[in-house]
């Protein structure tokens, strides 16, 4: 017989296992660009998500209001400041802008404290 391994476990401090390949690819308002929310907590912003880029796809310029960080699985992510290739990860600071680019797609995690901002409008991946 299988034992429940979070058995007396109090309901609020059990772990939470999440499955992406169970879950379906969510569009964003980015063309080409889709994701899986792993992780979101609406009272801080706090954002856990699967990335995946379309060859050629872009993020468009925007702003960084907290720390984000992004390890690369697949493919790369390139802007003005370098490329983050597949194994490896990158880090912004808190003011940090940039236009991302997939030049042959891109499948990454990336954690946000705080949605960014697009420079020309409100957070990205906030609502999606």
């Amino acid at each position: 017989e299988r034992v429940d391994p979070q058995a007396g476990v109090p309901e609020h401090l059990k772990s939470i296992h999440v499955k992406p390949e169970g879950m379906e690819w969510r569009a964003t308002k980015f063309e080409g660009c889709e994701m899986k929310p792993l992780y979101v907590d609406r009272e801080t912003g706090l954002l856990t998500v699967l990335l995946r880029m379309a060859p050629g796809a872009t993020l468009p310029d925007h702003e960084h209001v907290f720390v984000e960080q992004t390890y690369m699985l697949e493919g790369s992510l390139v802007d003005d400041q370098g490329a983050c290739t597949a194994g490896n990860f990158v880090w912004r600071p808190a003011g940090n802008t940039h236009e991302a680019h997939a030049p042959d797609g891109a499948l990454f995690i990336s954690v946000f404290l705080k949605p960014n901002k697009c420079l020309d409008e409100q957070p990205t991946f906030a609502k999606s």
